[in-house]
């Protein structure tokens, strides 16, 4: 059987904070399916991805092949081979270099993706040698503020045309847009608004969804949309899927660092990010007693797990509520 193998290298150029952007050069060589190695078959997934413009998750995949190879620091290993024995000793070799649970799962999830689509395609059998790890995600701290911080937000007086404004401006929109996520904002097209909705694909799932635009998100669009460039706000402006990722990923750590301007300008419970107006839409959505699966699919989670997480600190609150008056007459 045909396979193709791959080098893996860095380019000359780097990224912010010294980060590899990563080129795939394939080569053709024969092997059985069973003495295919794994780090073989990871470059070519990396190689589909960055075929695909899918350049995030690919640099997550190069990320984790960086990691697994230091691992196994230069010992093959077959597709086959990747056994709960190997997978456990990885997840150890993690926690040793002070690895979070959440940062573990992160490397777990992705070497798991690789290897079932090396079941898929018939490289090794489905053993699951994942089955004694790790690979969720852990509810992360409180993010979302209250409905009172996203109006005083909303006011605030600041200058027209000022990075401020416009991070205020962005998170506004995230929020009354159901929360969506900064990179699709970044790539909202003037072509995704007709017939009053915005209809996107989510880039993190590959889901479509339908907006019906409300005054207060067109209102932000006409501060900011112009003919002269296809994309809805100034983010990105390459057509170039290597040099708009870059833009991208540039403009959304000065949106953080603006949003922790605008935190103490509002005095909130919490630190803004460009997770908080996601956080935020989700906890008021349940406020106003909106079903979990209609919060779920209004964000475009793939299952309601995800939303319950986004939701749990909100859900302990309810109980404390009702235990509250449960337990009143005491």
């Amino acid at each position: 059987m045909a396979t193709v193998k791959v080098k893996f290298r860095p380019s000359l150029v780097q990224g912010r904070r010294g980060r590899a952007h990563y080129h795939l050069a394939p080569a053709h060589n024969n092997a059985s399916p069973q003495s295919i190695l794994l780090l073989d078959f990871f470059r070519t997934q990396i190689e589909q991805l960055l075929a695909l413009n899918r350049i995030g998750t690919a640099q997550n995949y190069a990320k984790t092949l960086q990691s697994f190879s230091r691992f196994l620091d230069g010992e093959p290993l077959a597709v086959a081979e990747l056994t709960e024995q190997v997978v456990c000793r990885y997840n150890t070799y993690l926690v040793q270099r002070g690895l979070v649970r959440n940062s573990i799962s992160f490397y777990m999830r992705v070497l798991r993706a690789v290897y079932n689509r090396a079941v898929r395609e018939h490289l090794a059998p489905q053993t699951n040698p994942f089955a004694q790890v790790y690979t969720g995600i852990d509810c992360t701290r409180k993010r979302a503020v209250k409905q009172t911080t996203i109006a005083a937000l909303n006011n605030l007086p600041l200058a027209e045309d000022s990075p401020l404004a416009f991070a205020r401006d962005i998170f506004i929109f995230s929020y009354c847009t159901r929360g969506m996520a900064f990179v699709d904002i970044a790539y909202l097209r003037r072509s995704d608004l007709r017939g009053g909705v915005i209809s996107y694909t989510r880039r993190k799932t590959g889901q479509l969804l339908t907006i019906r635009i409300e005054p207060a998100i067109q209102r932000i669009v006409d501060r900011y949309r112009t003919a002269r460039s296809p994309y809805i706000f100034p983010i990105i402006s390459s057509l170039d899927a290597r040099t708009a990722y870059q833009q991208y990923k540039t403009a959304l750590y000065a949106y953080n660092r603006q949003l922790q301007r605008l935190s103490q300008m509002v005095e909130c419970e919490c630190r803004l990010t460009s997770y908080t107006s996601r956080h935020s839409w989700a906890t008021a959505a349940r406020d106003h007693n909106v079903p979990l699966s209609v919060i779920s699919a209004g964000m475009g989670h793939t299952s309601e797990r995800t939303t319950q997480i986004y939701l749990a600190s909100l859900e302990n609150r309810v109980v404390d509520n009702a235990n509250r008056d449960i337990i009143g007459m005491l």
